[in-house]
C-alpha cells in the first residue's frame, strides 16, 4: 500500500508538472519572503540549554536580585604604567558617561571616588605604615615636584635624592634603579619610540605586574534585539570615543571589549566570517559531484532546483517554530543539503537505471517511484525520528537543530517524490544508453559473500578491542572552547580569567542575610580550592583608626605642600641648564665611586650621558620626555590629595550603588567566590564547582554553569540515543516485520558509533556542546543508508556494490561530506569542529552500510 501510494502520487505529478511546479515555486518564494523579513539569531550559549532546570532557575534568581550580570560589557583597558592605564580609564569613563543613548550604566571597578579616596584603608597596616613613612620623608621631594612640574623640578628632585649619598641617609648603589629607570625613559625618547615611567614603580621598587598595569570598566549597554548583534552600537561607541580621546596615543592605552555582550556580537562575525566563500565552494563541489552522480544536466538541475524549494520552505517553517535560530540550529541548512538530497539522488539515479530499461520517461519515473518508495519513506520516518527524538531533551539548542532538521526531512521527502519528478518531466532528459551501477565492484561483492564470516567476525572484533579506548573519550564542558580565540573578546576574556580579582571564574551565593553571607564566607576561605570569599563587610576595612591616624599624621605633613601654586614653567633654556648641571652632578658622583664599575657608578653615568644627549637634542624632544615623567607625576599627586582625604568606612557609610552589588533590597546577600590554581584549566574549574556545590548546593556562576551544562548535554544525548533507537526500532519492526531484519538493520549503525567514538579517541579530538551533534546525524544518515540495502536485500537483489543503489548512497555520501566539509572550513572553532566529525561520521556510516552490511545479511532468503 506504502508503494502504490508514492507511485500514485509520483503519476499525479507527472500527469500535472506545471501544476506542482508553479505552487511549489509559489511557496518557496512566500516562504523566502518570510524568512528575510522575520530572520533572527541568538548568539548567546547560555540559552542552548532549557531554563527550566533548577541551576537555570538559580541563574535568574540571581540575576533578578542583583541585576548586571549576564548583560554586560567588559571595557579593558591596559598601559604601560598604571598611572597611563588610571588616566586612561578616567576619561574614558567620564566621556561613556554623557552617552546615556548607549549606556544604562558605566562603573570602573578599580577607582571612583570612594575607592581613589579610601585605597590605602584597604591595604595591611604593616604596609601603610611603610607608605606614609616613605612619603613622609620625600616630602621635600614631593615639594619640589609639585611646586614645578616640568624638567627643572624634575633635575631639582633629582638633586635632592643625590644630596641623601652626601649625609649618608642613601647611597649610589641604592639609587641604581631608578636612575636605570628614569635613563631608559630618556633613551626611548631619544629614540624617537613611545616613552613613559611610572613613579610607582619607582616607589615599590618593582615593575608594575600585568594586573597593575590594567584597569576594568563595566558598562550595561543599551542593546537592541532586533539587530544580529545587538550590543554593536554600544561597542562602537566605545571604540570612538577611544579614538576621539586619542587613548592610544596621549596614554598608550589598548582598550579591548569582553563581556557576555561584544562575545555574543562577535561569535555571530565569527560564524559569518567566510561563510560566502565557503558556500559558494560547497555549491560548485556538489554540482561536480552530482555530475559524477547523475551524468545529466537536466537532472542536476532538477535536483538542485528541489534541494533550494525545500530548503527555503525549511528555513521558513523553522524560523516560524523557534522564532529565532541559535548557534547550533543554524545548522540546519547544512543538514537539509546534506541528508536532503540524498531522497533526491536515490530517486534519481533509480530513475536513470530505469530509463535504461524503460523508454517512456513517465513509465520510468513510476517504476523509480514503484523501486524507491518504500525504502524511501522509511527511511524519511526513520531520519525524522532521529532528530525528533532530541525533542524532550533539556538541550534546547539540539532540540530546536532536532525539530527544524526533521521537519526538513519531511519536506525533503516529499518534494523528492512531488516536485522532482514534476521537475524531470518538464525538462525530460534523454534515456540511459548503459546501465547505472558499478561492476568494477563485482570482486568486492564476491569477497564479501566469500569471506562474510572473516569480514563480520574481524569488523566487531576490531570495534571491541578498541572499546578500552571509550574509557579516555572526553567530553570538553567549557562553552569558551568553541569560540575563536584570536578574536578580540575572547582573548581578552581568557586574559582576565586568570585574575581573580576580576571575578570572571566566579561562583555566587545568596544568603538571606549579611551575617550568614559573612558566617559561609569564613567557612568557605577554608576549603582548598576556594582563593577569596567576598561580601560587603570587606569592602569595610580592618584596623581603620590606627590606618587613619597614620593617614592623618602625612596629611597634616605633605597636605600644605600639594595645595601650594605651582610655579611658572620654566623657558627651554633654563630646562637645558638644568639638564646639564644635573649630568656633571652625577659624573662627579659616578667618579667619586670606589669602583667605576659599581652598579651605581654604571647607572649615573648612564643617565649622566642621556641627560647630555637631552640637553642637546630637540626642544620637541625635552617636552616628550617632560612629558612622560609629569603627566603620571600629576596622576599620582591627584590620587595622593584624594589619598590622604581617607575617612572610616562603616556599612551605613558605603556608596549606594556598591552596596546594591552585594545586597539585594529584600536584605538578601551575596557572595563572591573566587577559585584557587590555574583557572584556564577546565579541569580545575570542574573541581571548583564540584567542591561549590558539595557545600552549597545552590551555589551558581560560571564554573558551576559550565559543569551542569555539560551534565545536562551529556545526559541529553543519552536519552535522545534511546528515544532514537526505539522509535527507528519502532518504525522498523512495523515495516519489515521480523527482529531479525531490524537487527541487521540497527548493529552496523551502532557499529559504525562505536568506530566513530575510538578513533575520536585516538586523534585527541573531544566531544564538546557543537560536535556532539554528528552523532544523532549518524543516527540519521547510517539509518538511511542500511534500510536502503535492507529493503534491497530483502527484495532478493544480489551483488548490491554492483548496483545503482551503491551508486546513489556512496554520490550521496560525497555530497553529504562536502556540506560537512564547509563547516569544517569555518573559522569558528565550534562550528569547524562540528564539521570534522560529522565527516568523521559519514565516513564510519557508509563503510558500515557498503562493506560490512552486505557481509552481514550475506544471501537474500528464500521467502
Amino acid at each position: 500500500m506504502l508503494g502504490s501510494a508514492v507511485v500514485g502520487i509520483v503519476r499525479f505529478c507527472t500527469r500535472l508538472p506545471w501544476l506542482i511546479i508553479l505552487a511549489s515555486f509559489a511557496a518557496a518564494v512566500l516562504s523566502a519572503v518570510y524568512f528575510a523579513e522575520h530572520f533572527a539569531i541568538s548568539t548567546d550559549i547560555n540559552k542552548l540549554i532549557s531554563p527550566h532546570l533548577d541551576w537555570r532557575q538559580r541563574e535568574v534568581m540571581l540575576e533578578k536580585n542583583f541585576p548586571g550580570h549576564f548583560n554586560s560589557t567588559l571595557i579593558v583597558v591596559e598601559a604601560p604604567t598604571p598611572e597611563l592605564a588610571t588616566a586612561a580609564t578616567r576619561s574614558l569613563a567620564q566621556r561613556l558617561t554623557k552617552e546615556p543613548k548607549y549606556f544604562h550604566s558605566v562603573s570602573d571597578l578599580a577607582d571612583g571616588e570612594f575607592f581613589a579616596r579610601n585605597a590605602w584603608l584597604f591595604l595591611p597596616a604593616a604596609q601603610v605604615t611603610r607608605l606614609t613613612n616613605g612619603l613622609g620623608r620625600a616630602a621635600p621631594m614631593i615639594a619640589t615636584l609639585s611646586g614645578d612640574p616640568s624638567l627643572r623640578g624634575l633635575t631639582k628632585g633629582l638633586s635632592l635624592a643625590l644630596a641623601g649619598i652626601q649625609y649618608h641617609v642613601v647611597t649610589l648603589d641604592d639609587l641604581a634603579p631608578s636612575l636605570s629607570q628614569a635613563a631608559a625613559t630618556i633613551e626611548e625618547a631619544l629614540a624617537g619610540r613611545p616613552a613613559n615611567f611610572s613613579w610607582q614603580q619607582l616607589l615599590s621598587g618593582k615593575r608594575a605586574t600585568e594586573s597593575e598595569r590594567r584597569r576594568v570598566i563595566e558598562v550595561q549597554p543599551v542593546l537592541n534585539y532586533s539587530a544580529l548583534e545587538p550590543g554593536k552600537a554600544a561597542s562602537d561607541a566605545i571604540r570612538r570615543a577611544a579614538v576621539e580621546l586619542d587613548l592610544a596615543g596621549q596614554d598608550q592605552a589598548r582598550v579591548r571589549l569582553t563581556g557576555s555582550v561584544p562575545m555574543g556580537d562577535q561569535e555571530f562575525a565569527t560564524v559569518e566570517q567566510g561563510a560566502l566563500v565557503n558556500g559558494i565552494g560547497t555549491i560548485v563541489v556538489v554540482l561536480v559531484i552530482l555530475w559524477l552522480a547523475l551524468r545529466s544536466e537536466r537532472i542536476i538541475a532538477a535536483v538542485f532546483i528541489n534541494l533550494f524549494v525545500g530548503l527555503s520552505i525549511t528555513a521558513a517553517l523553522g524560523l516560524l517554530m523557534v522564532h529565532a535560530l541559535n548557534m547550533i540550529s543554524v545548522a540546519f541548512a547544512v543538514l537539509f543539503v546534506g541528508l536532503g538530497v540524498d531522497f533526491a539522488i536515490q530517486f534519481s539515479v533509480r530513475y536513470r537505471a530505469e530509463r535504461h530499461d524503460i523508454p517512456d520517461l513517465a513509465e520510468a519515473l513510476a517504476a523509480a517511484a514503484d523501486h524507491v518508495g518504500v525504502p524511501l519513506t522509511l527511511a524519511a520516518a526513520a531520519v525524522t525520528a532521529g532528530f525528533f527524538s532530541f525533542l524532550p531533551t533539556d538541550y534546547r539548542g539540539v532540540a530546536e537543530l532536532g525539530l527544524i532538521a526533521g521537519v526538513g526531512m519531511v519536506i525533503a521527502y516529499l518534494s523528492s517524490i512531488t516536485l522532482l519528478p514534476a521537475l524531470l518531466t518538464v525538462f525530460n532528459p534523454p534515456g540511459e544508453p548503459e546501465p547505472v551501477g558499478y561492476r568494477a565492484l563485482a570482486p568486492v561483492d564476491r569477497f564479501l559473500q566469500r569471506y562474510r564470516v572473516a569480514v563480520v567476525g574481524g569488523t566487531v572484533a576490531v570495534a571491541v578491542l578498541g572499546l578500552p579506548a571509550l574509557y579516555f573519550l572526553r567530553f570538553d564542558f567549557d562553552p569558551i572552547h568553541l569560540r575563536s580565540p584570536k578574536v578580540e573578546s575572547v582573548a581578552t576574556y581568557l586574559d582576565l580569567r586568570g585574575d581573580p580579582h576580576t571575578g570572571i571564574n566566579a561562583v555566587d551565593l545568596i544568603m538571606p542575610n549579611l551575617a550568614q553571607a559573612a558566617n559561609a564566607a569564613e567557612r568557605l576561605r577554608a576549603m582548598p580550592q576556594v582563593e577569596q570569599a567576598t561580601t560587603l563587610q570587606n569592602f569595610v576595612p580592618a584596623d581603620q583608626p590606627a590606618k587613619l591616624t597614620l593617614i592623618q599624621g602625612l596629611e597634616r605633613k605633605i597636605a600644605p605642600l600639594l595645595r601650594r601654586p605651582p610655579a611658572a614653567p620654566p623657558s627651554d633654556e633654563a630646562s637645558v641648564a638644568a639638564l646639564r648641571a644635573s649630568a656633571d652632578q652625577l659624573n662627579k658622583l659616578a667618579a667619586g665611586a670606589k669602583d667605576a664599575k659599581d652598579k651605581g657608578a654604571v647607572a649615573a653615568k648612564r643617565l649622566a650621558g642621556d641627560l647630555t644627549r637631552l640637553a642637546d637634542a630637540s626642544k620637541a624632544v625635552r617636552d616628550k620626555v617632560q612629558a612622560a615623567f609629569i603627566v603620571p607625576l600629576k596622576t599620582d599627586l591627584d590620587g595622593l590629595r584624594q589619598a590622604l582625604q581617607a575617612q572610616e568606612i562603616s556599612q551605613e557609610n558605603l556608596p549606594a550603588a556598591l552596596v546594591r552589588q552585594w545586597i539585594a533590597p529584600d536584605g538578601k546577600a551575596r557572595i563572591e567566590v573566587s577559585p584557587k590554581g590555574d583557572t584556564n584549566n577546565t579541569e580545575v574549574l570542574r573541581k571548583f564547582a564540584s567542591a561549590m556545590l558539595a557545600a552549597y548546593p545552590n551555589a551558581i556562576g560560571g564554573p558551576v554553569s559550565i559543569l551542569k551544562s555539560g551534565d545536562a548535554v551529556v545526559r541529553a544525548f543519552i536519552e535522545a540515543g534511546i528515544y532514537a533507537l526505539l522509535s527507528i526500532a519502532v518504525i522498523l519492526w512495523i515495516v519489515l516485520g521480523r527482529l531479525g531484519d531490524v537487527l541487521l538493520t540497527l548493529l552496523p549503525l551502532l557499529l559504525a558509533g562505536v568506530v566513530t567514538l575510538e578513533i575520536t579517541v585516538l586523534i585527541g579530538m573531544p566531544l564538546n556542546f557543537a560536535n556532539i551533534i554528528a552523532l544523532p546525524l549518524l543516527l540519521g544518515v547510517g539509518v538511511a543508508f542500511k534500510i536502503y540495502y535492507i529493503m534491497a536485500w530483502r527484495k532478493g537483489q544480489t551483488d548490491l556494490l554492483q548496483s545503482s543503489l551503491t551508486r546513489a548512497v556512496i554520490w550521496s555520501a560525497l555530497t553529504t561530506g562536502t556540506a560537512f566539509g564547509s563547516l569544517w572550513l569555518s573559522q569558528h572553532p565550534g562550528t569547524s569542529s562540528m564539521g570534522k566529525l560529522m565527516a568523521l561520521s559519514l565516513v564510519t556510516t557508509l563503510c558500515a552500510a557498503v562493506l560490512f552490511q552486505p557481509a552481514l545479511m550475506g544471501k537474500p532468503r528464500d521467502e
